[in-house]
């Protein structure tokens, strides 16, 4: 009988060594989905319906996008507070910026087409600014990261309130409001476009690296593990589009102008939401912080950095450059961030952003970035964030008072760098 249960957990060992899938990876997509599993059993299945899907994955994109510049900030053994008070100060500037410099100052008109994209610039141009001050205080003044930050926390977030005199600023710019979720989606049919598009790629992208590893003579999985793994791909992209596309236009929205939704009456006009365009902006985001961690010069300064700082710096990488660097990219994802949120309300309130700081790093750490420096991923870091989302989200239809929630969060935030830690442990016994 134990000879029978060696050869079945042999061969469990086997089939998920062909496959060749990231084991923290697995658990981190396994424990993402029994958060689902149990709270769409608590909330009599409300939990997994398309609504809630579609307002989950808004509510998530502004911590993701902040989470993936905290990968590379933790990865080089720093860490950074300020992000939530960062996303305050930008969204603030933003809102003044469209509400009443532009129109008061220069003479723009509301409604022009040309403020939002003005404002989205200034924005940015203020995260980077106000994250590479603080990345040059740590690199060049050798202040550690722990306290610029933390003082960052404290300047940002009433920088932000001076700036509004603590007044809500809006409402914001129509076209700037697209950027928040709901207002602002595809349709079904754009978003089965860009669905298949993304299925086409990541199957072509997966198929080349094979061929390019052929051709270098590196092994390569089994055909029937490649293929599995793309069908795999191929069915949580589409699906994703599937669900999102399931959730309807209500009729009273319809009714406002149909025209919009492509009928000439309310009366059995059916429209999807689609993916939304904040959603869009978060796997942009995603491709273009992973392309950063694996294919550029950057990415492998950040990790050879994070894995050991003396060796990386006696190799020749400016070390204090670098961290100006990471720290101007965090503070342009934390403007970047506040786009999304402050358009998600349609309007700056001075408690945006805040305990922003806590879920970012808690979606990084969750997401299997070490804290002790060198190993983290971009993907990780998202899926953390979904985790965090989920958990607060389900808690919340399930009526759990909000400290217990916190309760919650920190434990498991505990409980995962603890499993981190033991499996890190295992790994380096078994090598």
């Amino acid at each position: 009988m134990s000879d029978q249960n060696t050869d079945k957990s042999q061969l469990k060992r086997n089939f998920i060594q062909s496959l060749e899938v990231d084991l923290r990876l697995l658990g981190m997509v396994g424990a993402f989905l029994t958060v689902c599993i149990v709270f769409n059993l608590l909330t009599d299945g409300r939990f997994l319906t398309p609504r809630n899907v579609f307002n989950l994955t808004i509510q998530t994109v502004s911590v993701a996008i902040m989470a993936t510049g905290m990968v590379f900030v933790i990865v080089t053994r720093h860490i950074d507070l300020s992000v939530g008070a960062l996303l305050a100060t930008c969204t603030a500037v933003m809102g003044m910026t469209q509400t009443a410099w532009l129109p008061q100052i220069f003479g723009f008109e509301l409604g022009h087409p040309m403020i939002p994209w003005i404002t989205i610039a200034v924005g940015l141009i203020t995260g980077a600014a106000i994250g590479a001050a603080q990345g040059w205080l740590v690199g060049y003044q050798a202040i550690p990261a722990f306290i610029v930050t933390l003082g960052g926390l404290l300047i940002w977030r009433n920088v932000g309130w001076y700036l509004t005199d603590g007044a809500t600023i809006g409402p914001l710019d129509q076209t700037f409001i697209l950027f928040g979720g709901i207002s602002g989606t595809l349709g079904a049919f754009w978003s089965w476009v860009v669905g298949g598009v993304a299925t086409a790629v990541s199957l072509f992208a997966i198929w080349s690296g094979r061929r390019s590893k052929s051709e270098y003579g590196v092994p390569v999985k089994p055909l029937w593990a490649e293929v599995s793994v793309m069908t795999v791909v191929a069915v949580i992209i589409l699906g994703f589009v599937a669900i999102l596309n399931s959730y309807t236009v209500p009729e009273r929205v319809i009714a406002r102008d149909p025209s919009l939704f492509g009928c000439e009456v309310a009366e059995g006009c059916v429209a999807a939401y689609g993916l939304p365009y904040s959603v869009l902006v978060l796997i942009a985001v995603a491709i273009v912080m992973t392309i950063i961690a694996l294919r550029t010069r950057l990415g492998r300064y950040i990790f050879a950095t994070g894995g050991n700082p003396d060796a990386a710096e006696l190799s020749g990488i400016n070390t204090r450059l670098l961290t100006v660097k990471i720290f101007a990219m965090v503070g342009v994802l934390s403007a970047l961030a506040g786009v999304v949120a402050s358009a998600r309300l349609g309007y700056h309130t001075n408690d945006i952003g805040t305990l922003d700081e806590l879920r970012v790093i808690a979606a990084a750490v969750i997401g299997g970035t070490a804290l002790s420096g060198g190993i983290g991923t971009i993907y990780g870091a998202i899926i953390g964030a979904l985790i965090m989302q989920s958990l607060q989200s389900g808690m919340a239809m399930v009526g759990v008072d909000a400290p217990y929630q916190n309760i919650v969060v920190g434990a498991v935030l505990v409980i995962a760098v603890w499993i981190d830690i033991q499996y890190r442990k295992r790994v380096g016994a078994k090598s």
